[in-house]
């Protein structure tokens, strides 16, 4: 069933697909797991793991994963994937949990770390 205005008007055509709700993805839950805290310039790598056998991950996971391949900032992350950084920030939770990304802070760092400066110069020049 389509949904309309009550005029007759579609809100959307059949093409569209489903709609899902971003707090669906992450089953209502707003903050990562652990309280983990992640900031947007913070690069996020992925680790080669795989996951244990409790956690499935879902499409929006592996979409992640995908992306950070190479070395890659919160901030474009979410563009690529482009989920809500909310949505996002749960799934990485999810994720460095179970130890398939790794999250380098670039704010906690006093002086310029060089592998961050070696990663961050690999993913310029992957582009």
């Amino acid at each position: 069933m389509i949904p309309h205005d009550g005029h007759g008007e579609r809100w959307f055509d059949q093409e569209a697909g489903p709609v899902v709700r971003p707090y669906a993805m992450v089953k209502g839950r707003t903050l990562p797991n652990g309280g983990a805290s992640f900031g947007l310039i913070d690069v996020v790598v992925a680790t080669g793991e795989w996951p244990s056998e409790h956690f499935r991950p879902g499409p929006e996971h592996r979409r992640i994963l995908g992306v950070c391949r190479r070395p890659t900032p919160i901030v474009d992350l979410t563009s690529e994937v482009d989920l809500p950084l909310g949505v996002v920030r749960v799934l990485l939770g999810d994720l460095v949990g179970e130890a398939m990304v790794r999250i380098v802070s670039a704010q906690r760092q006093r002086v310029p770390d060089q592998r961050l400066l070696r990663m961050v110069l690999d993913g310029l020049e992957s582009l």
